[in-house]
């Protein structure tokens, strides 16, 4: 043979060293002491003590398995008068986060589309309904629980009134920077053909993240059914009200009952949002596979 195959493995050139100068050493050193110093404020601030947790044990043990004056929590109290009134208001404290989530769809998607850079073309209007966004989410569920309490009483009612104020922001943010993530190929040609904003909006960007905007719902149903939970603090109704009860009144394994019904409502539902969200998900992959059966024919 003229020529022979050269089998031996190529030679690894050496990685040339990072150069580190002065102004990165510097730069570096200061970021660690600052986040170093804020973690240090932070633990002082919150009184963060692990030695007072540990002898602590004895509280815990007591919350757990009770002494000779109070009910531990274990076994939960698993009589028919406990259950019953529980399920029901499961059944309420689901609804609430149902309702709340559904009844501000229309709110939602009324400010995801003037704050979306892709469907708003007003610089103020999309400002605005930015801002607006901003201001419902960050108050918290909890405080809109108790400004509609001191308006309409107490009960369900104002529970679901909060999630739907609070939810109308948090999936506007979330369905507003959905829409910014379309393709803007099909959104340009229908501006250069002299198409307006609601056409558009209509026409090319709401089609292509309805799959999107379906996950999100389901992501925040699940959300919401919690948010729903801690109203009951407020008086808003649901199984949180009877927990804030049973706790008043020092009733630990009554206590631990709900918090078990609610923990099974919790997994069953993520289960079944997740479940719904990989069939919409694969659904919708599918789709865009399928091709025409004539689409790569050869003439």
């Amino acid at each position: 043979m003229s020529a022979m195959l050269n089998t031996r493995p190529a030679r690894r050139l050496p990685v040339p060293p990072r150069r580190r100068n002065v102004r990165w050493l510097v730069t570096t050193a200061a970021i660690l002491t600052v986040v170093v110093g804020l973690h240090v404020v932070a633990v002082r601030q919150t009184q963060f003590s692990l030695p007072q947790l540990i002898t602590g044990w004895h509280g815990i043990w007591v919350f757990l398995f009770g002494d000779q004056k109070t009910v531990g929590a274990l076994p939960p109290d698993l009589s028919w008068k406990v259950v019953g009134p529980g399920l029901g208001a499961c059944v309420v404290t689901f609804s609430m986060g149902l309702l709340g989530t559904t009844f501000s769809v229309p709110s939602a998607l009324f400010l995801a589309l003037l704050g979306s850079r892709t469907t708003s073309r007003n610089v103020v209007v999309y400002q605005l309904a930015r801002a607006l966004m901003s201001f419902l989410r960050s108050v918290p569920a909890l405080v809109w629980g108790l400004i509609y309490v001191t308006a309409v009483g107490l009960g369900p009612f104002p529970g679901v009134l909060a999630i739907i104020t609070h939810n109308t922001g948090v999936m506007g943010k979330l369905w507003s920077e959905a829409m910014e993530e379309t393709d803007r190929g099909p959104l340009e040609a229908l501006r250069s053909a002299g198409a307006s904003s609601a056409q558009t909006a209509t026409h090319a960007v709401l089609p292509s993240v309805i799959p999107q905007f379906t996950s999100l719902f389901l992501y925040r149903v699940d959300v919401n059914v919690r948010d729903a939970l801690t109203l009951g603090v407020v008086g808003a109704g649901g199984i949180g009200f009877y927990i804030t009860q049973a706790i008043q009144e020092f009733q630990f394994n009554v206590m631990m009952t709900y918090v078990l019904m609610v923990m099974v409502m919790v997994i069953a539902l993520d289960l079944l949002s997740a479940w719904l969200r990989g069939r919409m998900l694969g659904d919708a992959r599918s789709g865009t596979a399928v091709q025409h059966p004539g689409a790569g024919a050869q003439p």
